[in-house]
């Protein structure tokens, strides 16, 4: 991709050798040409949620990049939403060679990161508050790890509707777990501490640099039945 509006990656780089990574996206709208500047709100509030992520697990050699895209759009049948996160994977894959890349996405994020999954060196996809229309493929999440979490109050993107992805999606993924933050909307702004801790927990047990988080230990023993509607 060339021009002055290129995508654009925002590195947290842990002080140990890598051992992992994390690539954070951002949200958008479903059509949308305008570009993506660093002050836009839907960037700007995934800027906190990498920190935070980075911090966690720096001493762990866990590197998070930050994908800035082009536009704001989704914009079908170009999915230029989902060409720049490729653009990135590439980018990550290029500079760290064989390791693992954990995906968390928020929103159209979210839609993204389920969509590109398919790539060979991703391990999981942590999907928050992700748009995910009846139609949605699941293919790419087939042998991956997958943790949902919408709010119950979320007026933007529809629980139902990540609820039915997480149904289509759980036979085939290796361990999916999908969390209903209770009193919470689609900014995850009440209750931004139990996104956070569900981030931090996924990325870093699929990555294998901690152990399993008392939340998700509980979840991942529940029967698949019971995995789909987990409060918190």
């Amino acid at each position: 991709m060339t021009g002055v509006d290129e995508p654009s990656l925002s590195m947290w780089r842990s002080p140990e050798p890598a051992k992992g990574v994390a690539l954070v996206l951002h949200g958008g709208a479903e059509h949308g040409a305008a570009v993506v500047r660093p002050w836009r709100l839907a960037y700007l509030r995934m800027v906190p949620m990498a920190r935070d992520l980075a911090a966690a697990g720096r001493a762990e050699g866990l590197h998070v990049a930050l994908l800035r895209n082009r536009v704001r759009g989704w914009n079908a049948p170009a999915l230029d939403a989902v060409r720049d996160a490729r653009w990135a994977l590439d980018r990550l894959t290029e500079e760290y060679p064989g390791l693992p890349i954990v995906l968390v996405g928020h929103s159209m994020g979210g839609r993204v990161a389920l969509r590109i999954a398919d790539d060979p060196a991703v391990r999981g996809v942590c999907a928050l508050a992700p748009w995910t229309p009846r139609a949605e493929p699941v293919q790419a999440v087939s042998g991956k790890a997958v943790l949902i979490a919408h709010g119950t109050r979320d007026r933007i993107t529809d629980p139902a509707a990540s609820h039915s992805f997480g149904e289509r999606a759980l036979p085939g993924a290796s361990r999916l777990a999908r969390f209903e933050v209770a009193e919470d909307g689609h900014a995850m702004l009440r209750r931004s501490m139990v996104w956070r801790r569900l981030v931090r927990a996924f990325v870093l047990e699929t990555l294998g640099l901690a152990a399993t988080d008392d939340l998700l230990r509980e979840a991942w023993s529940k029967p698949h039945g019971e995995r789909l509607r987990i409060p918190v």
